[in-house]
């Protein structure tokens, strides 16, 4: 497993900086010059999956209608988690040639960037279209350093969903979904004694994002919240302790499949019983096939929160930046009024599968499952996605990556803690 997993990562770290296109097609860098060309506004993500990518489009519907004098240039780069966009953005930065506006997640990981120097603060931009009001405040202070704001979100997302096919768990003897780590052990064994694969995976990303959710559920909001601030006990029982359940809870794993939409496949299709992923996997189990898998909720697909999490929003927001040196300002500052707008935001969610990142969204078109995060992000507690960016910065992450790769392949839980107690006193600040 592990072999396989750092071969995919050598071909993304490889094949990162030639890749400029949506959908990991190679294509044709945005045009430069004068006429026409100069009116191109080049936009960097990595919303090419389903799902993302028809609310992506319909955003670019929106602009190219506001603002017929520039053409949307779509930048995307696949990979779940955008770990291939984010190579190949910094090798862009560093050569000083930005893209116009880059998406990036709310919280510590843009933090870099701002240290960096790279963006412009968008504080004039929010007094023009009131954003202060129609933003949570807790969000803004997640994109604010000293006072100075540097991106504009454009949804919610909830990391810590237990996405399940009620078909396989009622054939194993599952009542529901499990509300506790032990409940979900034993879940995952009644399973697999059936014959079915347990917990279902994708890249190593994925193994990143489901140890979020397993610490969260193990540990309880304040404490996971307190691992991220300077001096935290990384070395504790209690986090040991939870390092022994995400061991417990890989040994179910299915094979590893190539990014996050595959191993969602298998509990939308019968093959697994769970897979942990966050709420852009609705999305794609819901929109119809030209977008998605064209499932029904509650039959084909249901959901919770991670065992251990309810109460709790693990969340995490796409936003997008003005980085310095943009060739095209003017359209970038274009584009970000669009991602902030009520329009905006409720033509991309929907199909995105997350929530809108104003207060003000029509919560008619928030249906289902969307209905049901609206509804916790308002009442519950918050914690910080690790995987997502909100509270570790890349550095302190890609030292998460590469402890959780070692683990899966040593299985070696002090091992696993010890590297993550030391990235935590490299990098919290």
């Amino acid at each position: 497993m592990r072999r396989r997993w750092m071969a995919a990562v050598a071909i993304t770290m490889a094949s990162a900086l030639s890749l400029s296109a949506c959908g990991g097609d190679q294509a044709a860098e945005p045009t430069t010059g004068g006429g026409d060309a100069a009116k191109q506004v080049e936009v960097f993500s990595w919303w090419t999956g389903p799902g993302e990518a028809d609310g992506l489009q319909a955003m670019k519907q929106i602009f190219e209608k506001q603002n017929p004098s520039f053409t949307f240039f779509d930048a995307a780069v696949a990979g779940g988690s955008g770990d291939k966009a984010k190579a190949l953005l910094q090798s862009k930065l560093q050569a000083d040639t930005p893209p116009d506006t880059f998406q990036g997640h709310a919280g510590a990981e843009l933090q870099g960037y701002i240290k960096a120097g790279d963006l412009e603060e968008l504080n004039s931009l929010y007094d023009e279209l009131k954003l202060q009001d129609v933003f949570p405040a807790q969000l803004i202070d997640q994109i604010s350093v000293d006072g100075k704001i540097y991106s504009v979100p454009v949804n919610i997302h909830r990391s810590n969903v237990l996405w399940f096919n009620p078909g396989v768990l009622k054939e194993a003897g599952v009542a529901g979904a499990p509300k506790t780590i032990e409940e979900f052990t034993a879940a995952l064994q009644k399973v697999k004694a059936k014959g079915k694969i347990p917990l279902s995976i994708g890249s190593e990303w994925t193994v990143t994002h489901l140890l979020e959710s397993v610490l969260l559920g193990s540990l309880g909001t304040d404490a996971y919240n307190a691992l991220f601030k300077p001096g935290a006990d990384w070395n504790s029982a209690e986090v040991t302790k939870a390092l022994e359940s995400f061991k417990t809870i890989m040994s179910y794993a299915g094979d590893p499949q190539d990014d996050w939409q595959p191993a969602a496949k298998q509990v939308a299709d019968g093959e697994a019983a769970f897979n942990i992923m966050g709420d852009w996997a609705y999305g794609y189990f819901h929109n119809p096939p030209e977008g998605g898998l064209g499932k029904t909720s509650k039959t084909d697909f249901d959901w919770a929160p991670a065992p251990g999490t309810e109460g709790t929003y693990l969340w995490l927001s796409d936003s997008f930046t003005l980085p310095k040196g943009a060739k095209n300002r003017d359209g970038a500052l274009a584009w970000l009024k669009v991602a902030a707008s009520k329009e905006g935001q409720d033509a991309f969610n929907p199909k995105k599968g997350s929530i809108p990142a104003r207060k003000d969204a029509d919560q008619a078109l928030y249906t289902d499952y969307l209905a049901d995060a609206l509804k916790d992000w308002s009442g519950d507690k918050l914690a910080g996605s690790i995987q997502h960016g909100v509270s570790v910065n890349q550095p302190w992450l890609a030292s998460i990556n590469e402890a959780v790769g070692l683990f899966l392949g040593t299985k070696d839980v002090a091992a696993l803690q010890k590297a993550l107690a030391d990235a935590a006193t490299a990098n919290a600040q």
